[in-house]
């Protein structure tokens, strides 16, 4: 039974490249299945965070912080970087102010939860990972509506309870659970449990992007030439937050496990609340740069995945 969890799990790990793509379908072709799922996405979440952090110490979460280069370096990309090329280029491609400003709060958003699994798939170093996404997180209501108002000029707020009890759920005590269990067990508990939580982690991811896209689906128009510009600059400025997020790992002289954590963490928009501040303050056109980055983002994060993190066996992650 062990050995075909592990092959699922690798037949998982390969196959993410194509999968992601397809659970974006699925949403979006499907959407009045898979919307069905949108209550439950904080639930998943918790259960891909609970299933990396099995593995891992509270030593090890400590070590995270000790270092503060990356952290740095990741809130300078992520919050004045990319919001800023941004607005350049999208200043340039449009006249339509409310597109600019959708892509000014779509890189000016908080890192996304699922770049934790999509870095322990490629071998990342977890404990940044949360690290980063945890930090990102709770200083989002401060950092998101002071980009906004620096870039756009803008006033916002956000949910900040309501945010709190999301991290909670989704990230802070699932972590807690599992490195409880890991520390008491002395490593016992997550040898019996990972080899099924492995595999169901990266099912939930699929079912994650596919409520996602499914949410965007009413709102996708294929015959609008806004549509396929506004895609193109979203899949540019993507690709480039990646890149970015590459360099930060070089000149942070990082090991491959932690430069892969920045690539996921910098690569990858917490859409779900970019489109809560988009539709609560901003008109219906500001919300389309967000809808189309939850189409392509996984999809992208498996081609860079693929492109920039050096190759090992990820069968076991």
């Amino acid at each position: 039974m062990l050995s075909f969890l592990f092959n699922v799990n690798r037949h998982l790990n390969r196959l993410i490249p194509f999968t992601a793509p397809l659970a974006v379908a699925l949403g979006l072709f499907l959407p009045g299945i898979f919307i069905n799922l949108r209550p439950f996405v904080v639930i998943l979440f918790g259960i891909i965070t609970f299933s990396g952090a099995l593995k891992l110490t509270a030593s090890e979460l400590g070590e995270s912080v000790k270092n503060p280069v990356p952290i740095v370096l990741f809130f300078i990309s992520n919050h004045i970087l990319m919001p800023l090329a941004a607005l350049a280029s999208s200043s340039l491609v449009f006249s339509n102010p409310d597109v600019i400003t959708g892509f000014v709060l779509l890189f000016a958003g908080p890192t996304a939860v699922s770049g934790f699994i999509w870095a322990a798939i490629f071998k990342g170093n977890k404990a940044l990972s949360l690290t980063l996404i945890l930090l990102d997180t709770i200083l989002a209501p401060i950092v998101v509506p002071v980009t906004i108002y620096v870039f756009l000029g803008a006033r916002v707020t956000m949910d900040m309870s309501g945010i709190a009890i999301s991290l909670l759920f989704m990230v802070v005590i699932p972590t807690i659970i599992a490195v409880t269990l890991n520390e008491t067990s002395k490593g016992k508990i997550p040898q019996v449990i990972c080899p099924v939580a492995d595999p169901f982690a990266k099912i939930c991811l699929i079912l994650v992007i596919a409520a996602n896209s499914s949410a965007a689906a009413p709102n996708i128009k294929f015959n609008d030439f806004l549509f396929w510009t506004v895609a193109l600059l979203c899949i540019v400025l993507t690709f480039a937050g990646f890149m970015l997020a590459r360099l930060n790992g070089i000149a942070a002289k990082c090991s491959n496990e932690k430069s892969t954590s920045l690539i996921f963490a910098g690569g990858l928009r917490n859409n779900n609340a970019v489109m809560t501040i988009a539709v609560t303050f901003f008109p219906e056109t500001a919300v389309l740069p967000t809808l189309l980055s939850i189409v392509f983002q996984h999809a992208i994060a498996a081609i860079m995945g693929k492109a920039l993190i050096k190759k090992e066996d990820t069968s076991s992650s």
